[in-house]
């Protein structure tokens, strides 16, 4: 019996979770470029509009091809995730789908108007008007971001169900806004919605920060990597914010995760808050604590403990949500205190920093605010568990125990493995042509409502 129980654990429940684990890892990038690159481009656009510079108009140009890259991109991955939806979460779907799908179903329709201004902004270089090319690409902005509030919800919803009437193991009745705008909603999408925009912004200023490393420092790499690196930096400490807010709801609604993020073994007042840290045995090493900031921070003086709650609903691997919490603020309010740094400088001097040891941690940035937003998801997917539809649910009997998965499994990480070489490889691929065009291309923008391009010798 035990042997065979193991057999369809391993067949059916771990690949399932890994494959779905791995899809989301990979599609969570993609969705912080659709959220938040068309408004950097933009950005790009609008300055070169405004103050009449060929070179904010000519990144403009060169990134709304990037855009379209990583939004292909994003779109297959999608795709991907929505047939797994289906086919590894049957108790899932089965069972909550009629208020779960709501908010999917409402993304597509964000998805496919992004789309199609997508690819109005694209055809419209060369074709229309300065503003009217401009205004033409807001609609991608707004999409992106209702889009997210979609699915972010979704995945708020799971965290802190509500909205619908369960009868017999059925729903019977569905109230679509209390699903979209449960109690977790409030912070979950500004806080995904940040990320998306540090992690854009940084990802795309770490790309001129090589490049100014490389000796490339003229105004065409300059306004790159400031435009891009203003986005995440004034995103960066309204997300540190957002993210205490977030804390605090979770120690509310959701305590057995919040006893893992913070390593509370023991319902108590005034609680140890633990920096880094390994639980073992009923002790936290290699740790500094904090005696009563956990409290604190945590806005309540008493917080529950893991061992309140059975085993079998207990939070698992405590240490892992713990140190991918505690990276993910560090790692966020090291990226704030480098805008913070480029700020002062810019308020007083008015340039761009350009040393190396600032440049070296600009370049780092992209990389830096990537692994915090996947540490952020670790925290959240792993720390509902045992639930997936929290205090419903039990992901066991949500998933799947299909003896194929691990085929399926197989052929979703060779598609992203793929997809992954495309999306750095086309940009790549991109910028060593801009780099061997004409140096003049730099300097000016051949769109209708650029400055011309100078004869030879002019």
């Amino acid at each position: 019996m035990v042997t065979a129980s193991l057999v369809t654990l391993a067949e059916g429940d771990i690949p399932a979770r890994t494959q779905m684990g791995a899809a989301l890892g990979f599609h969570i990038v993609f969705s912080c470029f659709g959220i938040a690159f068309p408004t950097i481009v933009l950005a790009a656009h609008w300055r070169g509009i405004r103050h009449g510079d060929a070179a904010a108009l000519l990144l403009a140009r060169r990134w709304s091809k990037v855009m379209a890259v990583t939004f292909a991109v994003g779109a297959v991955s999608g795709t991907v995730l929505s047939y797994e939806l289906g086919l590894l979460w049957p108790g899932l779907m089965g069972t909550y789908g009629s208020a779960f799908g709501i908010p999917f179903a409402i993304e597509g329709i964000w998805f496919f108007l992004e789309a199609i201004f997508t690819a109005i902004y694209l055809y419209g270089w060369r074709r229309l008007s300065a503003w009217a090319h401009w205004w033409a690409g807001t609609p991608m902005v707004v999409a992106g971001a209702l889009g997210a509030l979609a699915v972010v919800s979704a995945n708020s919803w799971m965290n802190v169900p509500s909205g619908f009437v369960l009868r017999d193991g059925r729903i019977v009745s569905v109230n679509a806004w209390s699903v979209i705008f449960n109690a977790a909603t409030p912070y979950e999408v500004p806080h995904m919605v940040l990320a998306a925009y540090m992690v854009a912004g940084f990802v795309v200023a770490a790309v001129y920060a090589v490049g100014m490393l490389r000796g490339r420092r003229n105004h065409y790499h300059r306004l790159g990597f400031g435009i891009a690196f203003a986005t995440g930096a004034i995103a960066a400490p309204i997300q540190v914010v957002v993210g205490d807010i977030a804390a605090r709801a979770v120690a509310a609604q959701q305590p057995a995760k919040f006893a893992a993020m913070e390593l509370i073994d023991r319902t108590g007042t005034n609680v140890t808050e633990w920096l880094g840290g390994i639980y073992y045995q009923g002790q936290v090493y290699f740790g500094v604590g904090i005696p009563g900031l956990g409290s604190l921070l945590a806005g309540s003086p008493r917080l529950i403990g893991w061992e309140d709650f059975p085993p079998e609903l207990r939070a698992p691997l405590p240490n892992l949500i713990h140190l991918t919490f505690d990276g993910m603020v560090v790692i966020g309010l090291a990226l704030m205190l480098l805008g913070a740094w480029q700020g002062w400088v810019w308020r007083f001097r008015h340039t761009t920093l350009t040393t190396r040891w600032f440049l070296i941690p600009a370049a780092l940035s992209g990389i830096g605010a990537v692994v915090a937003m996947e540490f952020g998801w670790i925290v959240t997917e792993v720390g509902r568990q045992p639930w997936t539809v929290y205090g419903l649910l039990l992901t066991r009997d949500a998933v799947t125990t299909a003896g194929g998965v691990p085929v399926t499994l197989g052929a979703t990480i060779a598609i992203y493995a793929v997809l992954t070489g495309i999306c750095i490889g086309v940009p790549w691929l991109m910028s060593r042509r801009w780099r061997r065009e004409d140096p003049r291309l730099e300097e000016y923008e051949t769109t209708p409502y650029g400055p011309p391009v100078p004869e030879a010798g002019s």
